[in-house]
């Protein structure tokens, strides 16, 4: 890793750090230093702020208003690393509750799909920011079973089976996508979720982990057809009167660089990686941030946002480990 390259990953963790945060928000930062970095005190300083805004259901990070049923389990990876270094016996105990509640308590379809919020304004909804949050916590904790029946079920609900995408949502209620959009930072979701959990399957779990790579190309392929020739993407995909959006490019050069280094991509997608992460680098600017990613607070416009701060280091992770 160059010098130019350290300051850089420098600023943006700073700046990431310096933004107010919402529970998938605390996880995701978690994640990218996690990855970056290892189980640093960072990390576990993370996760203790998360526990400190526990909810009595066992969701963690939880502010005012903020009623996603999903979210909360973004940390759960770094969670579960930080209670076996540690040894903490309340690390364990959240845990444990967290998984009972994703597992046993929480809103779903009658098929057992996890809606993604519990308040009224959006009660029965599938989302497709769910597949990052929920599936690698699920797999991380034991339940294979689980993570993959609801990945199974996102794409049930959100695969556009025509053009290969996502949509955003699905309202459960009404039979019928909320948010038909192909929403890039969706699929980016959906990528890098999958990704994390081809990468813990071991060998007991082979039917799986080819079915989820079947899946991930197909996805990949999808959004590819979209990179524009600056290395970036519309904010919806295949909307070219929508902003042009960072992040994506950034999750898709996360995805391309694990993919190859875990072998099941080749080296051909690297071309993708490379132009979307000089993009990326092209975006920072003095003091840190990722700039033009879909914004905070309602990411509907070109702003800042921790997961755009958290998916520039997960993509330097996983580019170094390369």
């Amino acid at each position: 890793m160059s010098d130019v390259e350290k300051t850089k990953i420098d600023r943006v963790k700073a700046a990431m750090l310096c933004i107010q945060r919402l529970s998938w928000e605390q996880g995701i930062a978690g994640q990218a230093i996690y990855e970056l970095e290892g189980l640093t005190d960072d990390v576990i300083c993370l996760c203790e702020a998360a526990l400190a805004r526990s909810a009595s259901d066992g969701r963690l990070a939880v502010m005012e208003k903020n009623d996603s049923v999903n979210d909360p389990a973004a940390i759960g990876e770094v969670l579960i690393a930080a209670a076996k270094e540690t040894d903490r016996k309340d690390y364990k105990e959240a845990i444990d509750k967290l998984y009972h509640y994703i597992k046993y308590d929480a809103p779903r379809t009658k098929d057992g799909i996890l809606y993604h919020f519990d308040g009224d304004w959006a009660k029965h909804q599938v989302w497709v920011d769910a597949y990052y949050m929920v599936p690698p916590f699920l797999c991380k904790y034991g339940d294979v079973a689980e993570a993959m029946k609801q990945i199974k079920g996102f794409r049930k609900y959100l695969f556009n089976q025509n053009m290969g995408l996502l949509s955003h949502t699905w309202d459960d209620e009404r039979k019928e996508l909320g948010r038909k959009d192909f929403w890039g930072v969706g699929n980016g979701w959906a990528l890098a979720g999958i990704t994390r959990v081809i990468a813990m399957l071991d060998e007991n779990h082979q039917e799986d982990k080819e079915y989820l790579i079947s899946y991930l190309i197909t996805l990949l392929h999808a959004c590819l057809t979209y990179q524009r020739d600056d290395g970036l993407f519309y904010n919806v995909l295949d909307d070219a009167q929508s902003f042009i959006e960072t992040n994506m490019s950034q999750m898709l050069a996360y995805t391309i660089y694990r993919g190859i280094k875990a072998g099941y991509l080749d080296s051909r997608y690297m071309i993708f990686a490379d132009k979307a992460r000089n993009a990326a680098y092209a975006k920072v600017d003095k003091y840190g941030f990722v700039r033009d990613v879909c914004g905070m607070p309602h990411f509907d416009h070109p702003g800042i946002a921790t997961e755009g701060q958290a998916f520039f280091l997960l993509m330097e992770a996983a580019k170094r480990d390369l």
